[in-house]
C-alpha cells in the first residue's frame, strides 16, 4: 500500500450540487458529482502532478439520490483529480468496491495519459487463477494511474456551424486519426495527431469527401496481452472514457490540450464542408471480465453499469459477454443509459460532431437477452432533441446476432450484405444477380418496409476490419503473423481474389487486372443507391500486406504511406471523378427507392434491367455474371439517361443498348478495362459511340454510358 494522508484539506468546501455529474467549473471553484448507488463512502483526491501523492483527500459528506457531491472553492481548469470509493466487497453478488484503487471519473473530459500495467498494479487479480477475483487486491495504484482533469468548455469556435448535409449526399471516409498522418511521408508538422490531420484536409476536399468517420477517439486502454507482445490496441475499441478525447492523439503541449485540439480539428473540417462522425463503443468498457482491472465503473458501482450474471450462490460474479470483450454495459440501467446519453449530447453540443457510428450496436438493443427494436435505449435516443439532428449509424451485429435491417426507422446501418454480395460478384461467383439487384438499388428488402430510404443503407466494400481494397484484389488468404497469434485471428472468409498471384508482384498483366477490379468495386460502391463509405487509403490502394486484422499494428502496416498516393495518383483521380459524377447525376443520389412499376403493373422508366441482348435479365441463371440497367435522370430532375454494364464474366460480352433520347447520342463515360487516363472521360468530353446500338464489354469490366440532348453535352447535367 502507498502511504498517503488521511482525508483532509485546507481548501474551502461546500455541499455543492448533484447535477450535472462530473467536474464542472463555476465562478468560485469546481463542483464534483459522482453517482454510486451502493457505495458507503466516497473520497475526492486532488493532485498537483500526475505521478504524485494527493495534495488533498476530501471526504464527500453530501449525497442526493445516490449522487455524491462536493463543491471545492478556488479550483480552476487543469486541476487533476480522482476518486476512491468504499463499499462492500462481495464479488459473488457483483459488489467489487476497493478503496486501494484510484478511480477515473466516468465523466472525465480528459486524462493525463494512458493506463499502463506497471508491475501488475492495474490488474485486480492474477489472471492465471480463476478463483482469485474473489479475493480483494490490496495493492494501491494511486501513483501510477492517469488522473482526471478539470476542463473548461470555452473554445473559440469562430462561428462554426455544422454543414448539415442530407445523408443521401454524403460520401463517408472511414479513417484512423493517428494512422492518417503518422507515417513520415505525410510531412505534416504534428504527425499522428488531431492537428496533423488538419494538414491533410485538402486531400479529402480534393477527392470530394464530405464526411469523415473517425475510428474511436474516446480514451482507451491497451490490453495487457498486447503490451506483453510489444503490440498495442491501435484501433481503440477498448474505451474507458466516454467524454475524454484520446490523449495520445494530442500534441501533449499541456495537460488536457487534446480537448481543444480535437475541437480545432472539427472546426477546420466543418470549414471545409466535411462532417464528423465518431465511431463510438458503448457496448463494453476496457475493464473486461471478472479478472480485469478496476479502473472506473467496476469500482464505483459495478451492478449499476454492467450486465451481471451467474447462478446461486454467485448470482452477480460474472459479466454478460455479447461483445467478445469481457463485459457488456447495462443499458437497461438508468445510470448507464444516462452516462451514454450525456456523452452523446456532450460530443454534439460541446465538441460539435455531426453523428455517431455505434460499434456492435445490437448489444445496445438487447433486453432480457434478445435484441428489440423497441429497446429502452433506442426509445430514449429517439426522444432526445439534441440527437434528433445528428446521424445515427449502427453496426447491426454483435457476437451472437446479425440484426441488419432491424434497427429503428431513424437509424442507418452498415450493410454487410452489400459488402459480401459485391465481393462475390466482382470476383466472378455465379448466382449473384438477384442479391446484387437488391444491393445496387438501396436494399429495399432490408429497409423498405419500415419507412426508411436507400440512404439508410451505409454501403461499403471494405472497412477498417478486414482487407483493404488493394489487398482484396491481391490476396486469397489472410497474412496476420505479425499479430502474434499464429495467423489464427481475423476472418478466414474474405471473398477475395488475388488475380493469380498471392501478394506483391511486378507482373504487368496481374497488376492491370487488380487495378481493373478495384475500379469495378469503386464504381459499384459509389453508383449504387445508398450512402457510400470509402475506407481511407483505398483511393490509392493502400496495403496492409494481407493483414486483415491490423487492430494491434500501430506502425507501417496500418499507417498511410503518402508515397503510395503519389505513385497511384491515377487511381486517386479516378475516385475523384467518380465522386464528382455522382453529384453531377442526381439520379445516383436518390432519396427514394426506384419505382420499377406503377400501381397497375406498368413499367416506370426510372430503372430498367436488361440482359445482354436487351432481353429480360436472367435473374435466376446461376451462370449469368453480367447485368445491365438504365436509369432515367428525369426522375431526379435531369435530362439524361445512364446505362450501366457490370460484366463480371471472364469473357467479353456483346451488349445491345437501348435507343437514345430524341436528339441525343450514347457516349461513354467510364470503361474500367481501358488504361488509366482513358478509363474515365472528363465532363463534356465523353466518347461518342459508333455504332449506337451496342457495346463490347471487356471481361471483368464496368461500363457507364450517358445520353443527353447534344446541345447539353457542353456541360454536365
Amino acid at each position: 500500500m502507498v502511504d498517503q494522508p488521511e482525508h483532509g484539506t485546507s481548501k474551502e468546501v461546500s455541499a455543492g450540487k448533484g447535477y450535472p455529474l462530473g467536474a464542472n467549473i463555476t465562478p468560485e471553484g469546481v463542483n464534483f458529482a459522482l453517482y454510486s448507488h451502493n457505495a458507503s463512502q466516497v473520497f475526492l483526491l486532488l493532485f498537483d502532478r500526475p505521478d504524485s501523492l494527493p495534495s488533498d483527500v476530501i471526504k464527500i459528506e453530501n449525497r442526493t439520490r445516490f449522487v455524491w457531491h462536493v463543491w471545492v472553492h478556488g479550483l480552476k481548469a487543469g486541476q487533476l483529480y480522482g476518486f476512491k470509493v468504499q463499499g462492500e466487497f462481495d464479488p459473488a453478488r457483483g459488489l467489487r468496491f476497493n478503496d486501494q484503487k484510484l478511480l477515473m471519473d466516468p465523466y472525465a473530459k480528459a486524462l493525463t495519459g494512458k493506463f499502463k500495467n506497471r508491475g501488475n498494479l492495474l490488474l485486480a487479480y492474477d489472471v492465471e487463477a480463476s478463483s482469485q477475483d474473489l479475493s480483494k487486491d490490496l495493492r494501491d495504484n494511486t501513483l501510477i494511474v492517469p488522473k482526471s482533469i478539470v476542463i473548461d468548455d470555452q473554445f473559440d469556435w469562430q462561428g462554426d456551424l455544422p454543414p448539415g448535409l442530407p445523408l443521401e449526399q454524403l460520401v463517408i471516409y472511414e479513417v484512423h486519426v493517428k494512422g492518417f498522418t503518422a507515417h513520415p511521408s505525410s510531412r505534416v508538422n504534428h504527425s499522428g495527431t488531431y492537428l496533423g490531420f488538419i494538414e491533410k484536409i485538402p486531400h479529402l476536399k480534393g477527392l470530394g469527401i464530405n464526411a469523415v468517420e473517425l475510428l474511436p477517439v474516446h480514451e482507451h486502454v491497451v490490453e495487457d496481452f498486447l503490451q506483453d507482445k510489444g503490440l498495442t490496441n491501435y484501433w481503440g475499441y477498448n474505451t474507458i472514457g466516454f467524454f475524454a478525447p484520446e490523449s495520445s492523439y494530442g500534441t501533449g503541449a499541456a495537460p488536457g490540450v487534446q480537448v481543444a485540439e480535437f475541437k480545432t480539428l472539427v472546426r477546420e473540417l466543418h470549414r471545409a464542408g466535411i462532417e464528423v462522425i465518431l465511431d463510438v463503443v458503448f457496448n463494453h468498457t476496457a475493464e473486461g471480465n471478472e479478472r480485469g482491472p478496476t479502473i472506473c465503473y467496476r469500482g464505483i458501482d459495478n451492478p449499476s453499469y454492467y450486465l451481471l450474471t451467474g447462478g446461486e450462490p454467485e448470482p452477480g460474479r460474472y459479466y454478460m459477454n455479447y461483445t467478445g470483450c469481457g463485459n457488456c454495459v447495462n443499458l437497461a440501467s438508468p445510470p448507464a443509459t444516462g452516462l451514454v446519453m450525456d456523452s452523446l449530447r456532450y460530443w454534439v453540443e460541446q465538441m460539435h460532431v455531426d453523428g455517431f457510428r455505434f460499434d456492435l450496436a445490437s448489444v445496445l438493443g438487447r433486453e432480457a437477452g434478445s435484441f428489440r427494436r423497441s429497446a429502452s435505449f433506442f426509445n430514449v435516443v429517439a426522444q432526445d432533441p439534441v440527437l434528433a439532428r445528428v446521424k445515427l449509424i449502427a453496426e447491426p451485429w454483435d457476437l451472437g446476432d446479425d440484426e441488419v435491417g432491424n434497427f429503428p426507422v431513424d437509424w442507418s446501418e452498415w450493410n454487410g450484405r452489400f459488402r459480401d454480395t459485391l465481393r462475390r460478384f466482382e470476383k466472378g461467383d455465379g448466382g449473384q444477380l438477384p442479391e446484387i439487384g437488391w444491393r445496387l438499388t438501396g436494399s429495399a428488402d432490408l429497409y423498405g418496409d419500415d419507412g426508411r430510404s436507400p440512404y439508410n443503407s451505409i454501403n461499403f466494400i471494405t472497412c477498417h476490419d478486414g482487407f483493404t481494397l488493394g489487398d482484396l484484389v491481391s490476396y486469397n488468404e489472410k497474412h496476420n503473423d505479425a499479430n502474434g497469434e499464429g495467423n489464427r485471428d481475423g476472418s478466414n472468409d474474405n471473398l477475395s481474389w488475388n488475380c493469380g498471384i498471392e501478394g506483391e508482384t511486378s507482373a504487368p498483366d496481374i497488376l492491370g487486372l487488380r487495378m481493373q477490379l478495384a475500379k469495378n468495386h469503386l464504381c459499384a460502391l459509389l453508383f449504387a443507391s445508398g450512402t457510400p463509405m470509402l475506407l481511407g487509403g483505398d483511393e490509392f490502394l493502400r496495403t496492409q500486406k494481407g493483414n486483415n486484422n491490423a487492430y494491434c499494428q500501430d506502425n507501417n502496416v496500418s499507417w498511410f504511406d503518402w508515397n503510395e498516393a503519389a505513385k497511384n495518383r491515377d487511381m486517386v483521380d479516378f475516385v475523384r471523378k467518380a465522386i464528382a459524377f455522382t453529384r453531377h447525376c442526381p439520379i445516383l443520389q436518390r432519396q427514394k427507392y426506384f419505382a420499377g412499376t406503377d400501381g397497375d403493373g406498368n413499367r416506370i422508366p426510372d430503372l430498367q434491367w436488361f440482359g445482354t441482348n436487351l432481353d429480360d435479365l436472367a435473374w435466376n441463371d446461376p451462370e449469368a455474371r453480367t447485368l445491365c440497367y438504365q436509369l432515367d435522370g428525369a426522375e431526379a430532375g435531369g435530362d439524361y439517361l445512364l446505362f450501366l454494364i457490370l460484366n463480371a464474366d471472364h469473357q467479353l460480352q456483346a451488349i445491345r443498348i437501348p435507343p437514345p433520347l430524341a436528339g441525343g447520342n450514347w457516349r461513354r463515360v467510364i470503361d474500367t478495362s481501358l488504361p488509366m487516363g482513358q478509363d474515365f472521360s472528363e465532363p463534356g468530353q465523353e466518347f461518342l459511340l459508333a455504332p449506337q446500338d451496342h457495346y463490347l464489354a471487356n471481361p471483368r469490366s464496368t461500363v457507364v454510358l450517358i445520353c443527353r440532348p447534344e446541345q447539353a453535352m457542353v456541360q454536365t447535367p
